[in-house]
């Protein structure tokens, strides 16, 4: 049960006032602060330069404008506004057009048709200008409604959109059919939040199997799927699965956060493998953060010396 105590304990961690309020005053102070080894910055403008320095790297990106679980419609009016000057900012730029946002950020706990005529707003200037939009998935209480609003969409023939699914989850492989069904493109990503036993595998091997069985079936019969992991194993895997399948590169990409496993990002592109980095960027990049610190409990140290370090030259 490491694994999913590992999870539980940043996710307390992630609700600290205390916590929070130390991380964000320390957190992204200055240019090697712990936290921007994670997180591009708090700007659009820090955004883009990261996001340049990864297409020089000959990496695929898509840029997150972090946020989540906004309280009031003018908290999600705001976000969306955010997000349309961000691929304002992308197409000035000339950077990929392709970006990831979360449906609480655009007000689905409020209302949900508010949100997802928030979520138009954002794909009608993305379906203009041919930019990707990906649903981010958060945790199991917003599995259904992303689905059904991500379908929703669908329907009303936006094509320029693709969802997670997350590996952790029982109901995964029947997820998994059914955005085939669509031909809708699935990242796969094997799940950063505390899920009970009831809806969740709660040890890594459990799932790592799931993970693997799920790429199978994206592979086989899903629409350019992208597999997001950081685990060596499971990219061979993908890498052996697709070979033996006859699946050229071009029919798949793998994906990774910004920040984690860089050597492992150039190797792949090195072998001419396709690969996507996850950029997150803004002001509420707290709960992100902690979240994949519980993916990863051996950075927990080198966030402490961080926040020391900060504090002592403050």
């Amino acid at each position: 049960m490491i694994y999913a105590g590992a999870k539980a304990l940043f996710y307390a961690l992630s609700r600290s006032a205390t916590l929070k309020r130390l991380a964000s005053r320390y957190g992204m102070a200055s240019p090697d602060s712990f936290a921007r080894r994670f997180i591009a910055g708090e700007t659009i403008e820090e955004a883009i330069e990261a996001a340049r320095a990864l297409q020089a790297r000959h990496l695929r990106l898509t840029l997150d404008y972090l946020g989540e679980s906004v309280r009031t419609m003018e908290e999600a009016r705001a976000a969306t506004r955010e997000y349309v000057r961000l691929m304002d900012v992308i197409l000035a730029a000339g950077i990929e057009r392709n970006i990831s946002l979360k449906l609480t950020q655009l007000g689905v706990d409020i209302d949900r048709a508010t949100c997802v005529d928030n979520l138009r707003r954002i794909l009608d200037p993305a379906q203009r200008h041919e930019f990707f939009v990906r649903l981010d998935m958060e945790n199991s209480p917003y599995t259904e409604v992303t689905l059904e609003v991500f379908e929703t969409l669908w329907q009303q023939q936006y094509r320029n959109i693709g969802v997670a699914l997350q590996a952790a989850l029982h109901r995964s492989e029947d997820d998994v059919r059914r955005m085939n069904a669509l031909g809708a493109r699935v990242r796969l990503v094997k799940g950063a939040y505390k899920e009970p036993p009831s809806l969740a595998y709660q040890h890594k091997a459990e799932v790592d199997t799931a993970f693997a069985a799920l790429m199978r079936i994206l592979l086989d019969e899903g629409t350019y799927p992208a597999i997001a992991t950081h685990d060596e194993r499971l990219i061979d895997q993908t890498k052996t699965y697709a070979m033996e399948r006859g699946i050229d590169n071009d029919r798949y990409e793998f994906q990774m956060l910004y920040g984690i496993r860089r050597d492992l990002q150039a190797s792949l592109v090195e072998a001419g493998y396709r690969m996507r980095i996850y950029v997150p960027f803004g002001r509420q990049w707290f709960p992100y953060f902690m979240r994949r610190l519980g993916e990863r409990p051996a950075n927990v140290g080198f966030v402490v010396r961080g926040i020391l370090q900060e504090r002592s030259r403050s």
